[in-house]
């Protein structure tokens, strides 16, 4: 009986399929056409069902619990769902889907089945539930397995990427570094003259540079800190000595509040390093050009603040939080890999801090990281 009722409403219950999805993602619902997968499930599950009323069923449409290390999508209805799996996730839809899909399926047949009141006798039924669980079982299985490649594949390339970047950004330090000291040599200006100075600047950017990606590298691989006392004042002028080149490299400015001598962090100064070079960076990509960016550092109670304020314009709409994660990127500039805020924050919490963003309508954005202050312990009293 449910062989002829499942040939006879095949369209009726294709079309039931569709408007499930639909109402469920509308969105993406013409991207994700169930017409790709549900009719030839329906077509093996008719097969399956007169094999199962035959005396000797064909093993390849038996719809019964594959055996101990049996091949995925051995079966029809297997390998068509693993395909199933794998359109979905190139469309770019998640596990749910794939279940829901199935789920629409038999929603549909019990519905109509009621609704022209067609008898489904109980071995039917249960032919029918058991083709469902492995179809689902086989399509989220290869789902999640063309996801972690995916994944993996993406990580490798990024990483890729983030390497091509960094032998620029020293190729270029080196570069100038190599002009000024021909320059030097040459004899045709001074040791103390302007050709100085930009080779000082080349060392001194190559060196944070390289602090830096040491840091990325720990916090990447969730290394722990090795913390040590970081006096603030000292720490920010090392970084403004070449925030403030790349800030005019920009056409942008670096301004730097005073900080309190006695203002001082147990920290990881690497990891630090990292987060604050990688937010100003990203303050000097998305402010407007000839306007300022600005870093604060402060004290409230017992917390360390440290302010960098942008004149971008705000934020984009969505979620702050989307900006942390990893390859996320927003603003006409793509340059870079999206990484850089994900492995702030990162290195700011496994120093116990917590690093925020807040909006500034109109003008621009302010990220805090906020960390715990360290208090010099007090002499004993005489």
């Amino acid at each position: 009986m449910l062989p002829e009722f499942l040939t006879m409403n095949r369209t009726a219950l294709i079309d039931r399929c569709r408007q499930k999805v639909a109402r469920r993602i509308s969105p993406k619902a013409s991207v994700a056409d169930p017409g790709q997968g549900i009719p030839l499930f329906l077509d093996q599950l008719v097969r399956t069902l007169r094999e199962e009323q035959t005396s000797a069923p064909d093993r390849s449409h038996e719809p019964s619990e594959k055996a101990a290390g049996e091949r995925l999508g051995s079966t029809e209805i297997g390998a068509s769902a693993a395909r199933h799996g794998r359109e979905l996730l190139e469309h770019g839809f998640t596990v749910d889907q794939v279940v829901h899909d199935y789920g629409d399926l038999c929603q549909a047949v019990t519905e109509l089945a009621v609704e022209s009141s067609t008898p489904i006798q109980a071995n039917e039924f249960g032919i029918l539930n058991r083709c469902l669980d492995n179809a689902i079982a086989d399509a989220v299985t290869e789902f999640s397995h063309q996801y972690n490649s995916l994944a993996a594949d993406r990580g490798v390339h990024a990483w890729r990427e983030h390497l091509g970047f960094l032998a620029r950004e020293i190729r270029d330090h080196i570069n100038t570094a190599t002009i000024a000291v021909a320059a030097i040599r040459s004899g045709s200006v001074g040791v103390a003259g302007p050709t100085a100075d930009a080779l000082d600047r080349s060392l001194v950017g190559m060196k944070h540079l390289i602090d830096r990606c040491l840091a990325d590298v720990r916090v990447s691989a969730g290394m722990p800190p090795q913390r040590q006392l970081v006096r603030l004042a000292d720490f920010v002028a090392d970084v403004k000595v070449s925030a403030s080149l790349e800030a005019l490299g920009r056409g942008c400015k670096l301004t730097v509040a005073d900080i309190g001598k006695d203002l001082m962090v147990d920290v990881d100064r690497d990891m630090l390093l990292s987060a604050v070079v990688n937010l100003l960076q990203n303050a000097f990509k998305f402010t407007k050009p000839r306007t300022e960016v600005s870093l604060t550092v402060y004290r409230v109670a017992d917390r360390i603040l440290i302010d960098i304020l942008d004149h971008c314009g705000g934020l984009p709409p969505g979620s702050p939080e989307e900006m942390f994660l990893s390859f996320s990127q927003s603003g006409p500039d793509r340059s870079g890999l999206g990484l850089g805020l994900s492995i702030s924050r990162r290195g700011v919490e496994a120093n116990d801090g917590v690093l925020r963003v807040r909006d500034v309508p109109g003008s621009g954005c302010v990220f805090t990281i906020d960390l715990p202050r360290y208090t010099l312990p007090q002499s004993p009293s005489p």
